[in-house]
């Protein structure tokens, strides 16, 4: 595992970040529609970055847009940058703007990473949804503001098709 990030800075993203976060985001990379997304959300004020060393690292998105509550829609960490922290330090950051709301969330099933990651920081399983991407569910994850890390609902593995 590699060492925690020890100087990072988090910011609201400029414009001239979407480059450099479409360059390390390989999905963006091949996908017009992920860019689209990402240049939207810096352009209205739902992208935050990490920095190390003057250069972005990791970036999340988070908008107002499930049921009106804050929805954290994408965090990404480039790959350099793995168990460094930022993916813990963008979600937190996020966190503490929204004290005292309802958060949410969501991601693959497949995607065990971030799921370790929101269980980490007291993210419960709210619902399933399957069918939008084939075979494999988006898990919605929930967090209140006074439930403490550690907690979970459920075994992911139950959540199978």
């Amino acid at each position: 595992m590699s060492e925690p990030a020890k100087h990072y800075v988090i910011r609201a993203a400029e414009s001239r970040d979407a480059s450099t976060i479409i360059s390390f985001d390989l999905n963006a990379r091949r996908d017009d529609e992920r860019q689209v997304l990402i240049r939207r959300a810096i352009e209205q004020g739902f992208c935050t970055v990490a920095e190390v060393a003057y250069k972005v690292a990791a970036y999340i998105i988070m908008e107002r847009k499930f049921f009106g509550c804050p929805f954290i829609e994408l965090v990404y960490v480039h790959t350099d940058y793995w168990q460094q922290g930022l993916g813990t330090a963008l979600m937190r950051h996020i966190e503490a703007e929204y004290e005292g709301e309802k958060l949410f969330t969501s991601t693959n099933l497949s995607n065990l990473r971030m799921q370790r990651l929101l269980e980490k920081l007291g993210y419960v399983i709210s619902g399933v949804v399957h069918n939008l991407d084939e075979g494999d569910p988006e898990v919605i994850y929930f967090k209140h503001p006074s439930k403490s890390a550690g907690e979970s609902g459920y075994n992911t593995a139950q959540l199978s098709p």
